[in-house]
């Protein structure tokens, strides 16, 4: 019979079944559940436990619920925060519930006590006793952890029913198992179907000790992370039913839509089988799993919609993109026209050269959205391993594939345009020549197989459209540069600069600080004063910076001004930057015998240099400073060559052999060389030696020879601009020069005086009125070294 009459409300449980003669600690949260033991807390603190038969369901009815159960007392309670209770529980009796009843929604039950039957000899109940403890114990074992107390409660068990019962609630068993087990009441029987599923779980965790004795021998500290995927392989493979093939057949769906040409196709394939084969704790099977990534993962067909160029578009495009620049924009559609007529990519290679910030790279994404295609950079600065191009083989550890196939990747087509930009900066070490490994890349006749280690199979490059950027060309070897178009992008004259600032960063850097155009502008005062003083570039890029600080500067004081429209002065530059960083160099107003004007290019642009002489007593030594380089120095001595052998012609009085000179090119602390300033030195070490001045106004540029010629020279654009922003009238140049003209803007040449020379003969009549004698008529001009026919 049942400990208690009446009706008891009902808990049901999901993932336990509780044995007579245990006690353990439940959580009770379902609203009817709750509702159920508060109505047992206002009464006899009884309760009936039933396990329902579906765990992932609500009770609803009768029939969700089995007739055998356990009859618990409450021992305490605790009510959480989230409105569920804590309590803890005593099993005391097994009932079988006789009629259950739904009462204002909780279910209660009548019951009647289940006894155990135990009707066996002595003898028998205790083999059962001391095998059960015997199995339970090895089972313990196996399980090694936190068991001791367990083992220790079930060997001072003597009782066999209470024996079932621990046994039965501890163990591994099966919801449906333990409920089994709850309802036989026969001990005899009890008993054995417990011996058999402990024997069943001591031989399920002896298997589990062999996996894990079986990867302790594969695995070390560096395929830990591959413990969890190992055990899953091991598992299947002692059930015969290892499926690895999950992750293989996943690769055989993506090679077979990669499109890959058959060589591909079957390195692929070949990887495939090797992956099937091999352990997943292997090292290699990681490497073999990235490569087929990077070739499942590669546009090997996959190529941007085809659309017919449209050269009226791409001009436009490149005309919102940059101002000025018409050459090069004409250049660039030029190339594009090839391209039309040839409905192919192949053709040269681009290369783009010019100072830094003058829009080399930006001009490669103009072409990209000229033409609807991928852009990609790769920054070549700094590379000095070949492997960087090509890629690294697979045989190194952390091996990669080269930049050119991780952009091509990246893009997702193979027909992107591709800047390789800063190429000049490639540089050579013990790890290979990459300048070399881009021959193959940019040669059209070789770049439709091009060769990556790691990829390890030929790639076709030949839809690519490669565009090249360097600063210089003397780094760039000549087999690549070979291989390339050059075209020359010079820097930007200061009106040039203006309307860049104008058009295009000044609206930008007001979008990104949020300005409005209403609420902020800048005089040209104001601009041209931040060129000319805050900024020295060929390019924009500082500039671009400067305009950023005046627009962080002043909006604070647009937040204070509430919607009155500020402008930026002349006034307002030295609290936003400080003192001026740059004074242009200016000509001045009267210059003394021996200082001469000249004209210099630098990568930011043209500049003037004053190049002085003095003279003193001395034994015709000649005194260099100024950190002026070999050629530079070379210029100076040819000068005094010519002037030794001519001017004791035009004067007597100058004796070469009585004097030193010295001839200085401020500032001391630049470097200095190139030939073009010959001219200059040959003006300034006469005009010392003669004591007559030359026009300040006056400036020129050009390299002498030892026979007097003037030789051409580059930068003359920058150099013309430097020097009618220096305030010069008159430039001296060679006049195979003359055609470098058409380059300088007109509003700049209108301003000017050029005069074209061929010797230094006009250099000296134009710079001091002089007319130097002839070099035939020098007496080493009329001597004869050998007699006709004298053998040296």
């Amino acid at each position: 019979m049942s400990f208690v009459s009446g009706f008891i409300p009902i808990i049901p449980l999901r993932n336990a079944v509780l044995f007579p003669g245990i006690s353990m600690p439940l959580r009770v949260g379902r609203e009817k559940s709750v509702q159920a033991l508060q109505k047992a807390l206002n009464g006899s603190k009884w309760i009936v436990l039933l396990t329902q038969k579906n765990p992932d369901a609500n009770v609803d009815k009768a029939e969700d619920l089995p007739t055998i159960g356990t009859l618990c007392k409450i021992e305490s309670y605790k009510k959480e925060e989230d409105g569920s209770f804590s309590i803890f529980v005593n099993a005391h009796q097994r009932v079988r519930v006789v009629t259950m009843q739904n009462q204002d929604g909780v279910f209660e039950a009548l019951t009647e006590g289940l006894e155990d039957n135990a009707q066996m000899d002595p003898k028998t109940q205790e083999a059962l006793l001391t095998s059960l403890k015997q199995v339970s114990f090895e089972t313990l074992d196996l399980i090694g952890r936190h068991m001791r107390r367990v083992k220790e409660w079930i060997a001072a068990i003597d009782d066999l029913s209470l024996l079932t019962n621990v046994c039965a609630a501890h163990a591994d068993f099966s919801l449906t198992e333990k409920q089994n087990l709850l309802e036989t009441t026969d001990i005899k029987e009890r008993a054995l179907k417990i011996l058999e599923l402990l024997n069943e779980q001591k031989e399920r965790l002896k298997i589990q000790i062999g996996i894990r004795d079986k990867l302790s021998e594969n695995i070390n500290q560096s395929q830990r992370e591959s413990i969890l995927r190992e055990q899953m392989r091991v598992i299947r493979e002692q059930l015969g039913d290892d499926d690895s093939k999950g992750i293989v057949e996943q690769y055989e769906e993506k090679i077979k839509a990669a499109g890959m040409p058959q060589e591909a196709l079957e390195l692929a394939t070949s990887q495939l089988r090797r992956l099937e084969s091999m352990n997943s704790a292997s090292p290699e099977y990681q490497i073999i799993r990235t490569h087929l990534d990077l070739m499942v993962g590669l546009p090997w067909n996959k190529s941007s919609e085809e659309q017919e160029i449209d050269l009226d578009a791409a001009e436009r495009i490149l005309n919102e993109d940059h101002f000025g620049m018409d050459k090069i924009k004409k250049r660039i559609l030029q190339h594009l026209a090839v391209m039309k007529l040839r409905k192919s990519h192949q053709g040269s290679i681009l290369l783009f050269v010019g100072p830094p910030g003058v829009g080399k790279t930006s001009l490669g994404k103009s072409i990209a959205r000229a033409l609807g295609k991928k852009y990609v950079r790769a920054a070549l600065g700094g590379v000095r391993d070949d492997a960087e191009i090509r890629g690294h083989r697979r045989t190194y550890i952390g091996a990669l594939p080269g930049r050119i196939i991780s952009g091509i990747k990246k893009a997702g087509e193979n027909d992107p345009v591709f800047i390789l930009d800063e190429i000049d900066k490639l540089s050579r070490s013990y790890n290979g020549d990459p300048a070399s490994a881009l021959l193959e890349t940019l040669d059209p006749e070789q770049n439709n197989s091009f060769q990556d280690h790691y990829l390890d199979t030929p790639f076709d490059l030949s839809k690519v459209l490669f565009i090249a950027t360097a600063n210089s060309l003397e780094t760039i070897p000549g087999p690549l540069l070979d291989r390339m178009e050059v075209i020359e992008l010079t820097g930007y004259t200061v009106e040039e600069k203006k309307q860049i600032a104008r058009r295009h960063l000044w609206p930008k850097q007001l979008k990104e600080h949020g300005i409005e155009e209403s609420q902020l502008e800048i005089t040209d005062e104001a601009l041209t004063k931040i060129l000319t003083d805050y900024t020295r570039e060929a390019g924009v890029r500082e500039l671009q910076r400067k305009i950023a600080t005046v627009c962080k500067f002043m909006s604070l004081k647009i937040v204070k001004a509430q919607g009155q429209k500020l402008t930026v002065t002349i006034a307002d530059l030295d609290d936003i930057f400080g003192a001026e960083r740059f004074s242009a160099d200016m000509i001045e107003s009267v210059l003394p015998p021996g200082v001469v004007t000249g004209l210099a290019w630098t990568p930011v642009g043209g500049d003037i240099l004053f190049i002085e002489t003095e003279e003193m007593p001395g034994t015709g030594q000649l005194q260099l400073t100024g950190q002026l380089g070999d050629v530079m120095k070379e210029s100076a001595k040819i000068a005094l060559s010519l002037l030794r052998a001519r001017l004791p012609l035009l004067d007597p009085s100058i004796d070469f052999s009585k004097k030193e000179l010295h001839v200085h090119v401020p500032a001391g602390a630049i470097p200095k060389d190139g030939p073009s300033a010959g001219v200059t030195m040959l003006s300034s070490i006469a005009s010392k030696l003669l004591k007559k001045p030359v026009s300040p106004k006056l400036a020129m540029t050009g390299e002498i020879s030892l026979r007097g010629s003037v030789l051409p020279v580059g930068g003359i654009k920058e150099k013309v601009i430097a020097a009618h922003r220096a305030g010069v009238r008159e430039i001296i140049l060679c006049k195979k020069n003359q055609k470098d003209l058409r380059e300088v803007p007109e509003e700049i040449k209108k301003d000017l005086e050029f005069h074209f020379v061929e010797n230094v003969n006009e250099v000296l009549k134009l710079v001091l009125d002089v007319d130097l004698p002839d070099f035939a008529k020098t007496s080493y001009g009329n001597s004869t070294p050998f007699a006709s026919g004298a053998v040296n």
